[in-house]
């Protein structure tokens, strides 16, 4: 691994601050990584927007290929340097509102170049107070900044960078690992803090917010008898009768979430819950009682979310929890100590948690930052879940996430289309390489049934499958188990004995993600193909191979149909 290079070309890029300026920038280097310190020399106080640490030309081919993060779970870029092109749905700078963009693209906190020789990785091994921005301009312009969100530094004060790290060599897999590894350093993680690997049933892909504790129990009845390995049933979305209130049940749950959780303890397995902790809708109790918990506007009051960003999936307006406000932290704590202690529920999907990190909006304390806001929430949410807990981050801010959450969402939703099967693969192979590392990685639901506005055929499903072994994350159906016939029934197992094993994510030989190779825990190895294109493909693949979910023989040839995935076995 070679750095000098890169780290001689960027240290002639300092930024220098405007003449005149009060503030004095020093970067300090320890090898390949460096923290800038701000200090403010004046007997004012002095507003920072952009922190710009570094800005000017590394010699990049604008026309060279990338990967950057997103702010958020639905947002990354491939393409190039001069085109960047968005990988979901939802990128940062246009649905949520992030960055301006105007005349460059915005990268968050991680950036990845392919280079002739191999690959440059710029990247924030840390995010504790500010977030990280890399603006690509298409002449090959690089920034690299701090969003300061307009704080005051005071007059003698001074403020220290997140740690950058900067790395090339040949190897982007090696890199990516030496990046988890000064990341770890920084944050620290909740990996070893989980000793198997998450796996369970999902009421969301099939109920949707129609969920009624019948359809629990149906489901927790087949779980029994068809898939024990199932450890966890999860009551997703629905239960809740407001969104924000979420120690009150709806209609359709009568009896109370409490109850039904003893109910799937008794028969052999572990109750989850879907919380979305820094949300709230109008007509909830927690909003009408404590206006005065929430994010403010600049009139003074509640703001609500789509006024600066995306607004949210159903139940809108939503206005957001301020986690920096002391009795904020209080109710995190004590609604997650009740579902844990009084409940008995110890695992937690955490959805909408960007929220908790929003912008364009006042804070109950004016110096913190949005990650500031969001972390210090997610430390409340960590004391009340307790020792033990396993928390899922879902709809999250990815970086200021880091340290805090047990396992991660990666993708967007799952939908059975052959388009969205396909998105979805592309996104978890981009992050596969946090899984076990940063956090236990979640590719979202296996789903294998259409549904009356969700048709998929023969070829995407088996795209969806290969996709989530080569994932190597955790396992958690989304179908009505009564609904899967034998065969899928058989897929589903077999995923789950990965799971079991904590089988590795898929080693690619380039971001096409084409065909990658797993290496199972006994010694054998799984080859996960896959077609991206409009035609067919004609694959050649070694002597011996087995297809790995009916384990019958293939040829040395096979075809894959346009959208297809195929895992073959070696033995």
């Amino acid at each position: 691994m070679s750095t000098p290079p890169l780290l001689s070309r960027l240290r002639q890029l300092c930024a220098d601050p405007a003449p005149h300026s009060p503030l004095l920038q020093t970067p300090a280097w320890d090898g390949p990584q460096c923290r800038v310190r701000l200090d403010n020399t004046s007997a004012a106080p002095q507003t920072v927007h952009d922190w710009l640490l570094f800005d000017g030309d590394l010699g990049i081919d604008p026309g060279a290929a990338i990967y950057g993060e997103g702010f958020q779970m639905l947002a990354q870029t491939m393409g190039t340097w001069r085109s960047p092109e968005p990988v979901g749905r939802c990128p940062d700078a246009s649905v949520y509102r992030i960055s301006a963009d105007l005349g460059y693209h915005t990268v968050h906190n991680l950036l990845l170049v392919e280079q002739n020789s191999g690959w440059l990785l710029l990247a924030f091994a840390s995010c504790q107070r500010f977030g990280g921005e890399f603006r690509l301009y298409p002449s090959g312009r690089l920034q690299i900044l701090m969003n300061g969100e307009g704080r005051t530094l005071a007059p003698g004060q001074h403020w220290q960078s997140e740690a950058l790290l900067c790395l090339e060599g040949p190897d982007r897999e090696a890199l990516l690992a030496l990046l988890a590894t000064h990341i770890e350093a920084e944050h620290g993680s909740l990996v070893d803090s989980v000793s198997t690997r998450p796996s369970g049933w999902c009421s969301w892909y099939h109920y949707y917010a129609a969920v009624s504790a019948a359809d629990i129990r149906e489901n927790l009845a087949v779980r029994a008898e068809r898939f024990p390995a199932l450890n966890y049933v999860q009551i997703d979305d629905g239960y809740q009768a407001k969104m924000g209130d979420w120690l009150i049940p709806s209609a359709k749950f009568e009896q109370g979430v409490a109850a039904l959780a003893r109910e799937i303890h008794a028969a052999g397995c572990e109750p989850a819950l879907w919380v979305a902790p820094f949300i709230a809708e109008p007509g909830s109790r927690v909003f009408q009682d404590h206006p005065d918990w929430f994010v403010k506007g600049d009139d003074g009051l509640p703001l609500p979310s789509e006024r600066v960003t995306y607004g949210g999936w159903r139940c809108t307006p939503w206005y957001v929890l301020d986690g920096t406000h002391p009795e904020v932290q209080a109710h995190l704590e004590q609604v997650f100590r009740t579902l844990r202690q009084q409940w008995g529920i110890h695992y937690f999907k955490l959805d909408a948690n960007f929220w908790g990190a929003i912008h364009g909006g006042q804070f109950h304390d004016p110096s913190a930052t949005r990650i500031e806001a969001y972390r210090r929430g997610m430390a409340a949410v960590l004391r009340g879940a307790g020792e033990g807990a396993f928390l899922l981050g879902c709809n999250a801010p990815i970086w200021p996430s880091l340290g805090l959450v047990h396992g991660m969402r990666v993708s967007d939703d799952v939908e059975r289309h052959g388009p969205r099967f396909r998105q979805i693969a592309r996104e978890a192979f981009c992050r596969a390489w946090q899984n076990d590392r940063l956090w236990a990685l979640d590719p979202d639901c296996v789903c294998l049934r259409d549904l009356p506005n969700q048709r998929a055929g023969e070829a995407d499903y088996q795209f969806h499958l290969a996709a989530l072994v080569a994932s190597g994350g955790m396992v958690l159906a989304g179908d009505r188990l009564q609904d899967l016939d034998e065969v899928q029934a058989g897929q589903l197992r077999k995923l789950l004995a990965l799971c079991e094993g904590r089988t590795p994510a898929a080693r690619f030989d380039d971001m096409g993600f084409t065909r990658g190779r797993v290496t199972l825990p006994d010694g054998g190895e799984l080859l996960c193909l896959f077609n991206w294109n409009d035609q067919e493909l004609e694959v050649e693949v070694p002597a011996g191979a087995l297809d790995f979910w009916d384990e019958h023989p293939v040829g040395q040839r096979i075809v894959l149909q346009s959208g297809q995935g195929r895992v073959m076995l070696y033995r």
